[in-house]
């Protein structure tokens, strides 16, 4: 895996706990080294990048272990994507805002341009990104 892939992944997951980085630029910046989708597993606290060659890279997510709730909703999934949409909490926020309406993680599909958020028991709530 070239450096530039790792530094590039690596400088994403600082810069969206920091708020250095919003979504659009980091889903540009995956993107620019060929990131096709990416994982984030709140139970491990991980997010697996997945480039188009094959190769992948796992990531410690740093935000706060928080409980994930046992019933999915997907209508209080969608308005924390609102919020972060507006600016209006930090990355953490949105993760404890999302474990707690029984999000386990969510799929973002920058070449299919949406993010699907799943349940405990295979739910999905679907976010098209914005244009």
């Amino acid at each position: 895996m070239s450096q530039n892939r790792v530094l590039t992944v690596y400088d994403c997951v600082r810069g969206s706990a920091t708020g250095e980085l919003a979504f659009p630029q980091i889903v540009a910046r995956l993107a620019a080294i060929d990131v096709q989708r990416y994982h984030c597993d709140y139970a491990r606290r991980e997010t697996t990048y997945y480039f188009a060659d094959g190769e992948s890279i796992v990531a410690t997510m740093p935000h706060e272990r928080h409980e994930i709730g046992q019933e999915f909703s997907a209508a209080t999934v969608e308005s924390a994507v609102r919020q972060s949409q507006r600016g209006e909490h930090a990355y953490d926020d949105f993760v404890r805002k999302t474990t707690a309406a029984g999000c386990v993680g969510y799929m973002v599909y920058i070449a299919g341009r949406h993010v699907a958020y799943l349940g405990r028991r295979g739910e999905t709530h679907v976010e098209k990104f914005p244009d």
